[in-house]
């Protein structure tokens, strides 16, 4: 079965975000910068609250995992409380550990994924800005499986311990977007969540999986055995952006990654399905806002 979400992961240049924990007790409150990246926040002891700008307070206890897609946020024992800057005291090489208040009533795990330049507005862009994994939904229990095995590394102090965190911290991200997705909730829009649509999945995965190929509306609309227009409103409502604008703009990124890694321009536009290189530089100044040739080397 052809494993769309991975690709694009692949494609995008994801990398590990570097995992850090806080233990503390008393009156505290961090805030965090919303650098353009899918970072998890995993409640393994105690509770906490959770403050997103423009969004009420959420409390959170032990055992809650939080999916953040690109947010300045802030955690803390009290929602008043004045927060300090909580990238200041994780700044240090190897400070990977913060302890407040001389106790640990209150354990947080942090971690997720990055993504290269220019490429985490595709996936941030798609999911929630704040992502709250049900305990009752069906990824639940692989989520809460992932983060035991993962407190038993951070604690362990075993040889690899390290490496094994930072890859179950990974794949605590996956399973979470896992669960998101098994939720299939209608509302939702982005082609993440889209993939919960089996007719709008199947379209997407055309479009990746021949992604030179000269699609057209009609073309896809015949493959996935809808009409032409609902093809186009269903994918809009559900992606936010109509077939062949998404898949212009999935190019562009697979565009943008090979001439990253020293392509040739002409090499590219063919790779990505344009005969004509003037047409592709075309394509790609519109969608990305630079030429092609800005971004080879």
């Amino acid at each position: 079965m052809y494993d769309l979400f991975s690709e694009v992961l692949a494609v995008l240049g994801t990398r590990s975000v570097r995992g850090t924990a806080l233990e503390a007790s008393g009156d505290w409150a961090l805030s965090f910068d919303g650098r353009a990246r899918l970072k998890f926040v995993a409640i393994v002891r105690g509770g906490c609250w959770l403050m997103l700008p423009d969004h009420v307070p959420e409390p959170l206890a032990e055992g809650d995992v939080v999916l953040l897609s690109n947010a300045h946020y802030t955690v803390a024992s009290d929602p008043n409380l004045e927060p300090a800057d909580g990238m200041d005291l994780y700044s240090l090489p190897g400070q990977d550990t913060v302890r407040l208040g001389g106790g640990c009533d209150t354990v947080l795990i942090g971690g997720g994924s990055g993504f290269a330049e220019g490429c985490a507005s595709f996936v941030l862009d798609a999911l929630p800005r704040f992502l709250r994994i049900d305990r009752l939904s069906p990824g639940a229990e692989a989520v809460a499986r992932t983060l035991t095995s993962l407190q038993d590394e951070v604690h362990s102090g075993r040889v690899g311990g390290s490496l094994i965190a930072e890859k179950l911290a990974d794949i605590l991200v996956v399973e979470a977007v896992r669960a998101y997705v098994a939720v299939g909730r209608a509302d939702s829009v982005g082609w993440i969540a889209a993939l919960a649509d089996p007719r709008i999945a199947r379209a997407i995965e055309l479009m990746h999986g021949e992604v030179a190929r000269r699609w057209t509306v009609p073309i896809l609309a015949r493959e996935i055995g809808i009409s032409r227009s609902a093809l186009t409103l269903r994918f809009s409502q559900r992606v936010g952006r109509p077939p062949l604008d998404y898949l212009t703009h999935w190019r562009m990124l697979l565009a943008q990654r090979k001439l990253a890694r020293g392509q040739a321009v002409s090499e590219v536009a063919a790779d990505v399905g344009y005969t004509s290189q003037s047409a592709f530089a075309h394509a790609f100044k519109r969608t990305m806002g630079r030429t092609p040739r800005s971004d080879r080397r």
